[in-house]
């Protein structure tokens, strides 16, 4: 090593070392062989561009993923239970990446982000999280080599980070927890006061338990991990209190199949299949700061896919003993104010009702088969999709009310004049003409519960013979019987009388009985199909149509 690498590492702060915590050796297992993963992907050749680097099947190569590999390449390197304890090998990697690493990062101290940031200080800040990880265990175990080799990439991106800006609600707390991990490596008022301007904003969490981005499987997680290393890192216990609210908000927004609530997410998660895994991290920490059993029960759950050899080892109280575990919510009929939805569980099976502003006003599910929205629309001028404008409960059922549509046709003039040739001008003059031949529409819904599922009526009153339709949209995979194919709508299915079958795995659901005076799918003017099956109830106004949605399973409850 030169002296100059060596002056630099002796200038770090020493982090007091910490004895190796007793680790599971099946995560130790999992860890090497994602070494072996790594020292494959990992670009040897010099005349390489991305020399250090890794690419994506696209070609693009992510900084982000190099600093990844320092929480691959230095925890292997440093425990004794790795098969790559003490290798070499380790270091030469590292250095590969950390030299790809400086030509990655610009000026600014920042990176790239290939398919949408550039010289982005939040995804900097994201790479930094896994970086400063493994920088914070080489300064435990005093090895100054290690931290040599990272020290100049974390330093400069250090200043990036306590300068740069963000653009999107989680990514103050990313750089807040990155800021942090900086800190205890090289501590500086510039990092904390810069975290204090972030904090000085308020944490964006609401009185239903969600960040402002609502994002469940994605970025929810984040920002709960982040403020439980600040919280950490700072010693500043009450950042907990939003990662906490936002768990227990969490226990209630979850399937029984612990698959979380991901259509009132604001991201590109909404409306997508989930996983709760990611949220292992601040689960398994406050279970045990808080001795709390129902994050236990999740924490233990997840462990096996989650738990990381470089986190164990950052933080050896994530070993300890979990506390007794609690049973889940998995009984209950809850509203979300802010959120706008109210959730159903009855065990296995798990109901969300949107009761505004969303055309998706009910999903429901049990076990494997899913119904993923219902939705209706009539073909009322190209205006007729049911989107309720809010519900309430009335004698055992949710009501769903949509504004009474009107339409209407418009007479010349009253004082005759020259209407200019244009779209605009026409829409902006017709409320001066006189309406005639006006037609009016009103559409709503009702969800009953009954045994093993819902009840639904869709109603639609007014103006006639207005072909309508509804929509059952379901998870893609099953098996789908007692149904006809839609003209014209690719995997979409007419439920004329009696009743539909759809088979996934050990479980039905049921759906009828049905309505067929129709075969006109896709109103004009309605939303697009959603990707999957569908079966299709139609008929014509007025309209007033009851069905039944009933599941069963051949799996033990």
């Amino acid at each position: 090593m030169r002296r100059r690498d060596l002056l630099a590492a002796a200038a770090v702060t020493p982090v007091l070392p910490a004895q190796t915590p007793a680790i599971d050796p099946a995560v130790v297992a999992r860890h090497d062989s994602a070494v072996e993963t790594y020292l494959k992907l990992q670009i040897t050749d010099p005349s390489s561009r991305w020399h250090g680097g890794f690419l994506d099947e696209y070609g693009l190569c992510y900084a982000g993923t190099a600093a990844g590999s320092w929480t691959i390449f230095v925890p292997a390197f440093l425990h004794p239970g790795s098969k790559f304890h003490k290798n070499a090998l380790m270091i030469d990697r590292l250095r590969l990446s950390a030299q790809h690493l400086a030509r990655m990062q610009n000026a600014e101290g920042n990176i790239d982000n290939p398919v949408t940031n550039f010289n982005s200080p939040a995804d900097l800040s994201f790479a930094v999280r896994g970086a400063a990880t493994a920088a914070v265990l080489a300064a435990r175990a005093g090895d100054r080599e290690l931290t040599a080799i990272m020290e100049p990439f974390l330093r400069k991106a250090g200043g990036a980070l306590a300068a740069g800006g963000v653009h999107t609600a989680n990514h103050r707390w990313v750089v807040c927890a990155a800021l942090a991990q900086l800190n205890e490596l090289f501590p500086s008022r510039t990092y904390t006061q810069r975290i204090d301007r972030w904090l000085a904003e308020g944490i964006d969490i609401d009185e239903d338990g969600q960040f402002a981005e609502r994002s469940t499987s994605q970025y929810n997680p984040i920002v709960d991990s982040a403020l439980v290393v600040m919280a950490a890192k700072l010693k500043r216990p009450e950042l907990l209190d939003a990662a906490r609210r936002n768990l227990d908000s969490m226990l209630y927004l979850m399937h029984g199949d612990l698959e979380p609530v991901t259509e009132i997410s604001r991201r590109q998660d909404r409306n997508q299949p989930g996983s709760m895994v990611s949220y292992w991290f601040a689960l398994r920490y406050l279970a045990t700061h808080d001795g709390n059993g129902q994050f236990a029960t999740l924490a233990r759950i997840f462990q096996e896919r989650a738990a990381s050899l470089a986190i164990l080892m950052e933080y050896p109280e994530l070993s300890a003993p979990l506390p007794a575990t609690a049973p889940l919510p998995d009984d209950y009929e809850r509203e979300f104010r802010k959120l706008g939805i109210t959730r159903i569980r009855r065990r296995s099976l798990s109901a969300t009702l949107f009761l505004s502003h969303n055309s998706r006003f009910l999903n429901v599910r049990d076990g494997d088969a899913v119904v993923s929205a219902v939705r209706f629309a009539s073909a009322f001028f190209g205006k007729g999709q049911f989107v309720p404008a809010g519900a309430e409960k009335k004698a055992g059922a949710y009501v769903f009310e949509q504004p009474e549509l009107v339409a209407a046709y418009y007479q010349p003039l009253e004082k005759a004049r020259s209407v200019p040739a244009d779209e605009d001008e026409w829409y902006r003059i017709r409320k001066e003409r006189k309406a005639t031949e006006v037609c009016r529409l009103v559409q709503s819904a009702e969800v009953t519960e009954i045994p093993n599922g819902l009840r639904v009526r869709v109603r639609s009153q007014g103006t006639s013979n207005v072909p309508a339709a509804i929509e059952v949209s379901l998870r893609a995979g099953g098996k789908l019987e007692n149904c006809v194919a839609a003209p014209n709508t690719p995997d979409g299915w007419l439920l004329g009388s009696g009743h539909a079958q759809y088979t996934m795995g050990a479980d039905t659901v049921r759906i009828g009985p049905g309505l067929g005076e129709h075969r006109y799918t896709q109103v004009r003017g309605a939303e697009a199909k959603i990707p999957g099956p569908a079966v299709y109830l139609c008929g014509f106004t007025p309209f007033d149509h009851t069905f039944e949605i009933v599941f069963s399973t051949n799996r033990e409850r």
